[in-house]
Parts: C-alpha cells; sequence; structure tokens
C-alpha cells in the first residue's frame, strides 16, 4: 500500500476548487473498476465514455476517463486492479456534484491484487447521473425536465478558475465542453488554419474558414463564416496559443472533420480570441504513427498519422474541373520508414504548390486519409497537419535511422499483382491493351485479376451516376428517404441530407478496343474534379450543365488500374472491370521511361 499515494482520494473529493490544480499529477492509483457507461436514449454519439473507481488504498472515488484514452481499455493496457500514475486530470461540477476527468496517465504494473480495503470518504456525494455526466465530458445529455414546470433544465458546470484563469476568468479542459455550458474560456494552440474557402449556390455566396485547436485534454474544431473570416481568420496564427471565449457548441458535422470530437465551436462575431504568451502548459502535436507497413490493416477512407523519410518529390501537377475550368494543384510524394516500406502520398491545393522541404527531408503527417489501389496510398485532406522536420522524438529516431542504415534498405511499396517499374499505383508490368485484357479472359478464374491499360473515355452513363449515402465516416451505406430525414438501416440513424457518392459506369476505349469499367468515389473525383454531392446538385439545378458536364468529360485520357472478376446477374456470367484507380497522364513520368528504355540492354 506505501506504493499508493495515501490521502489522494479524500483530498479529491474535499479539495476547494482552486486547488485541484495543485493535485492534478504525480500521484500513484490503482484502478478498482472500469466500466462502460451506457449511453443515454437521446444520445447520438458513438464514442464510448468509460467510469473508472480509483483508489489510494485508504478511499476511493469515481472518475471518468477521457476519450483520448480509450485505445488503453480497448488494448487491454489497463483493467481491473491496474497500477497508475495520473499525470493530468480535470474537475468540473455538475448540479452540485464533482466530476473528476482523467486526461492522462502512465501504467506503473498489472495484474495486481486489490490493496488494502479502500472505503468512501467521508461525506461522498452520489454520482452525477449518468446524462450529466455525458454534458459534461463531451458526450449528448437528455436535459432534465421539472415535473411542476415542463420546462427544460439544462446542466449547468460551475466554472473552473485557479491559476489557469485568465483575468479570473474560468479556463476549461476542450474535452469538458459541450452546449450545456456557458461562461467558459479555453486555451488553446491552433494545430491546424485552413484557407478561406468561398461558395456559390442557388441559396447566395458566402465564404468560411476552420482551425484546429488543441490542449492537454484534447482537439475541437472551429469554423467561422461571412463576417467572421473577416474578423477573426488574420488573428489566427498556426502554432500559437490563444485564450477562446463566447462561441457556440454544436454537434460536429463528421463529415467535414476527422477529430475524435463529438463537438465543434462556431465563431460566432462577439467571440473573443486574445494570444497568451504563456504556453508551457499547452502541449504541441499529438501524433498516434501507423507505421506504413501497417497500412494495409486500415480499412479505406480511414485517417491516420504517418511519419516518414521523403525518397522522391514528384512534379505540380492539376487535376481542371471541366465545368468551372478551375484548377486543382497536386503534388505527389514518396515517403518511407523504418518498417522498410514505401508509399505514395498526395498533397492538394497551396500544400501541393508551397511544399518546399527538399528529398530525404522527415515529415510528419497528422489526419491524412487512406486510398486503395490493391495496397494503399496516402492523401491529404482539409483538416490533415503537415510538419516538416518536427521536433519530436520519432523524428529524430527516424533521422538517425536512416542517415545510419536506411539509405542502403530495399523498400517495399503497396501494390499487387507482380512487381515491376510503377508509379502512382499504375504497374507498367502489368499494363495491357484492351483486346489483350479480353482475349486473355481475365477475370474468369475464381479469383480477382488485376491489369493496368492507357484508355480514353467515350462515353459516361449520366442516368445516374451517384447514389445518397450514409454521411457516417466509414459507412457509405445507401441511405433511404423518409420525407423527414435519410434513414441508415447500417447505423440505425436519421440525418437531415444525404452525402453522395460516385458509382459509375463508362465506356473507355483504346486503338485495339472498348471495355465498360466500373467506378467509385476516387474515380468520380478524378474525372469531374468535383464531389458528387457538387455534380448533384448541378443536376437538380441545371439540367443543360449537367449534360455538358457529362459531355466535357470524354476524350480525356487516363491510367486506369483495374481489377477483373467475373459475377452472375440474371442467371448470366459475365466479367466486370472495376477501376482500383484511376491517374492523370504524367508526362514527365512518360519521357522518363522512354529514356530508361533507350538505356535498357536489348535496345544498345
Amino acid at each position: 500500500m506505501s506504493q499508493l499515494s495515501s490521502g489522494i482520494c479524500r483530498r479529491l473529493n474535499e479539495a476547494p476548487q482552486e486547488e485541484i490544480d495543485q493535485l492534478a499529477s504525480g500521484h500513484t492509483v490503482q484502478l478498482l473498476s472500469i466500466k462502460k457507461v451506457a449511453p443515454t436514449s437521446s444520445s447520438t454519439t458513438a464514442t464510448d465514455r468509460f467510469r473508472i473507481i480509483i483508489s489510494d488504498g485508504v478511499h476511493f472515488v469515481q472518475a471518468m476517463l477521457a476519450t483520448q484514452l480509450n485505445d488503453l481499455v480497448a488494448n487491454g493496457d489497463i483493467n481491473k486492479n491496474t497500477v497508475v500514475v495520473i499525470d493530468k486530470l480535470a474537475c468540473n461540477f455538475v448540479q452540485d456534484k464533482r466530476l473528476i476527468i482523467i486526461l492522462d496517465l502512465h501504467v506503473v504494473s498489472r495484474d495486481e491484487e486489490k490493496i488494502g480495503a479502500p472505503t468512501a470518504p467521508p461525506s461522498t456525494q452520489d454520482a452525477p447521473a449518468p446524462a450529466v455526466v455525458e454534458a459534461a465530458s463531451s458526450s449528448v445529455a437528455s436535459p432534465a425536465i421539472s415535473s411542476s414546470t415542463g420546462q427544460t433544465k439544462q446542466p449547468q458546470p460551475q466554472p473552473r478558475t485557479g491559476p489557469s484563469g485568465r483575468g479570473g476568468r474560468s479556463v476549461y479542459p476542450i474535452e469538458g465542453l459541450s452546449p450545456y455550458q456557458n461562461n467558459w474560456t479555453i486555451k488553446a494552440r491552433v494545430t491546424q488554419k485552413s484557407e478561406i474557402r468561398t461558395w456559390s449556390n442557388q441559396r447566395g455566396e458566402g465564404k468560411l474558414f476552420n482551425v484546429t485547436l488543441m490542449d492537454e485534454s484534447g482537439e475541437i474544431r472551429g469554423t467561422g463564416f461571412n463576417a467572421v473570416v473577416d474578423e477573426l481568420y488574420e488573428k489566427f496564427e498556426e502554432g500559437k496559443v490563444y485564450y477562446i471565449s463566447k462561441a457556440r457548441v454544436n454537434l460536429a458535422k463528421k463529415k467535414f472533420s476527422n477529430l475524435q470530437n463529438d463537438y465543434e465551436l462556431s465563431l460566432e462575431k462577439n467571440t473573443e480570441v486574445e494570444e497568451c504568451l504563456e504556453t508551457t502548459s499547452v502541449p504541441m502535436m499529438k501524433y498516434n504513427f501507423v507505421e506504413l507497413s501497417s497500412l494495409e490493416k486500415l480499412e479505406k477512407d480511414n485517417t491516420c498519422d504517418v511519419i516518414g523519410v521523403v525518397k522522391e518529390v514528384g512534379p505540380l501537377g492539376e487535376i481542371t474541373s471541366k465545368a468551372t475550368n478551375r484548377t486543382i494543384p497536386k503534388r505527389d510524394l514518396t515517403i518511407v520508414d523504418m518498417s522498410q516500406y514505401s508509399v505514395r502520398l498526395t498533397l492538394w491545393g497551396k500544400q501541393a504548390e508551397q511544399f518546399a522541404a527538399d528529398d530525404l527531408s522527415v515529415v510528419a503527417f497528422k489526419g491524412v486519409k487512406v486510398g486503395d489501389f490493391g495496397g494503399r496510398t496516402l492523401s491529404m485532406v482539409s483538416s490533415s497537419i503537415m510538419s516538416i522536420s518536427p521536433d519530436i522524438e520519432e523524428a529524430h529516431l527516424l533521422r538517425g535511422w536512416y542517415d545510419g542504415i536506411g539509405t542502403e534498405k530495399n523498400f517495399q511499396s503497396h501494390t499487387s499483382g507482380s512487381s515491376g517499374a510503377s508509379f502512382g499505383g499504375f504497374n507498367r508490368n502489368e499494363m495491357r491493351h484492351l483486346s489483350d485484357v479480353k482475349e486473355s479472359q481475365l477475370g474468369m478464374s475464381d479469383k480477382a485479376e488485376f491489369f493496368s491499360t492507357r484508355a480514353t473515355i467515350m462515353h459516361i452513363k449520366s442516368e445516374s451516376i451517384s447514389y445518397p449515402a450514409c454521411p457516417t465516416q466509414g459507412c457509405n451505406k445507401k441511405v433511404v428517404d423518409l420525407g423527414s430525414g435519410w434513414k441508415c438501416e447500417k447505423c440505425d440513424k436519421t440525418f437531415e441530407r444525404p452525402e453522395h457518392r460516385y458509382i459509375m459506369s463508362m465506356a473507355v476505349a483504346d486503338w485495339s478496343g472498348q471495355a465498360w469499367l466500373q467506378g467509385f468515389n476516387e474515380a468520380g473525383l478524378a474525372v469531374f474534379g468535383k464531389t458528387a454531392d457538387e455534380v448533384h446538385e448541378i443536376k437538380e439545378r441545371n439540367e443543360a450543365e449537367y449534360n455538358a458536364l457529362m459531355a466535357q468529360a470524354s476524350g480525356v485520357t487516363f491510367n486506369f488500374s483495374c481489377r477483373a472478376k467475373q459475377d452472375t446477374y440474371n442467371d448470366q456470367t459475365r466479367v466486370r472491370y472495376g477501376i482500383s484507380r484511376i491517374t492523370s497522364l504524367d508526362y514527365r513520368e512518360e519521357a522518363k521511361h522512354l529514356v530508361d528504355l533507350l538505356k535498357s540492354p536489348w535496345a544498345q
């Protein structure tokens, strides 16, 4: 029992609010219980919440585990009777009841027996009801209903003041924010600031930007529209720390963000933003790196953090929108890591234009999207963050490894089929003419077969090129229009509107013949340079503009990486050719290939 911090549980239970910060770290406790909190009937979040009981050997108290620590439970790193050191905690008051949130900890030992015979501290208050716990610790709560008035009573956590406060005002952890709180202030670092984006539709025009904010408890996304862009955009700088208050807390729109937070901030005209010069208590970027060799374990469209040495920087290219003639800059990088794998990672927009790292620089990427071509590729999205030569341990280790022995290693890429010279997922050793594909009867065996081809789009079936999909990240199932909303049977949720996704059928041709290829969302984005939602909106608004968009896509040549597989429909067996990946022609790579052919032994 001497290894536990005797007395800490009673102090956490009784200490005045202003002393909580002084008790926030360095205490050793035992976890007597870890239980998942059942979501309330009105909860819309899929994030698990865990209630824990901590003991100092003499007394025990209840607490909540911050959601960023959920992996410790899922991986079995902490369980019943594990001894841990609390590194960070926060304390809120909900309906006059104290709620402790464990923000960070590290394990001392596992598989221990229960230490001592702890009891509840004197005058222990009842724990908050589950609905209130969810409200206070970033889940959706059901408001309590007054039986006498029938009016909704929303739980209001009391402000937290003390050393972290500003001018006597409260400073809340991001993890603790919810729509049920008022008069809060967060102290957070800006880890990402987007470009100003504009839109124009039948409802009018507008502009917006977003920032990603982080403190020791977690991350949250903030978005400002129209006049707020003019007021606040220049105030935010990436890497700096700010006090932020008077923003509205809303449910997060998961289709626009990959952050693990059920809420987001709506920045308004009266939102206060003040730079904080004392930044020691706010951490730098947090990563959960995945080795490149492990990308195969991730599902397509998931996001992840990776760090690698930039083995090759591709030329600046672009995709042109046929409808608006707007060009989207892009640049491909090839990165490698200590798992001896390489992967292609695509930058877009200004990140592609302004990329300034040299070959062999170490670059960390947060929240990049996983793509699929018989293996894995990566792509930056609007919420992704890139850090060149970051001052973190993983970067220093990778730098030392590569400079020491990495330059002598051969790196394996995430591609399927036969090996050989390849770029962008387009494998020359698998390249075939369309007539050869059919004559060879690729796909007629029990297993899928892969091939590459270069062909020109001749026609796109325009009757239906997209479907209404579930906006939940990673779901993509078709939703049903109920009139009052769109229902996803898989998620058992109803949404105000769906997210359209491409499902295309196109006739392509080369010198030898023609074939029908089936493509999904990535194919549509490459062909049109627009999301399926944007194309669907054009179709609904202006049929002539939609038909022109379809016509303009014809006559364009692409490199296709395809999957041939037979299927049976209406008792008829046929081979379907699915597009695994579609890329624009890279003329620099074409020229390089011709040079390599001229240098080959048989050409001498």
